[in-house]
């Protein structure tokens, strides 16, 4: 499972079509306007905490204690709560990854547009569900072709559209 990210879990959680996409190293429309609002957010947003923490297969936006000796706390910055459940997944795969490697930690999601922090904890009932997307997501990746479309509430602003409806 060396090949799976939290990017690819929240792609799956969101649309396994995107997810095989981005996988397949298929790059999205770059001049999609969103991509450019979640950098911006991504830069200006919590601009005193540390940023961009990366390890194979994570790249963790903000990663802190909550105080000196403390947990350590993994926080991934967030455009909206309109993604939340794949944004959780996304997070739960990086505690996930932490644990593997004896590192235990809490998680955070914060959207900054709406002044929301949201605690995460990797339970035992997320790490079964989150075992069962990244087999899913094995299984997407190995086939030779994108799954077909399915068309969701999501589609009107994904920058992989034109992939699908072109």
């Amino acid at each position: 499972m060396d090949t799976i990210t939290g990017t690819l879990v929240w792609y799956y959680a969101v649309c396994p079509r995107e997810c095989w996409l981005m996988a397949h190293e298929i790059c999205p429309d770059e001049d999609n306007q969103l991509l450019d609002l979640g950098r911006l957010l991504h830069e200006e947003s919590y601009k005193r905490e540390d940023k961009e923490f990366s390890a194979p297969g994570m790249r963790i936006d903000i990663l802190r204690t909550s105080s000196p000796g403390e947990e350590l706390v993994v926080c991934e910055v967030k455009k909206s709560i309109r993604f939340l459940k794949p944004a959780k997944m996304q997070l739960c795969f990086y505690l996930w990854k932490l644990k593997q490697q004896g590192v235990n930690a809490k998680g955070e999601l914060l959207v900054p547009k709406k002044k929301k922090r949201i605690p995460v904890e990797l339970t035992p009932a997320l790490e079964t569900e989150l075992e069962r997307i990244m087999s899913r997501i094995e299984k997407l990746v190995a086939e030779p072709k994108p799954p077909p479309v399915v068309k969701s509430k999501f589609c009107r602003r994904c920058a992989y559209r034109e992939f699908c409806y072109a």
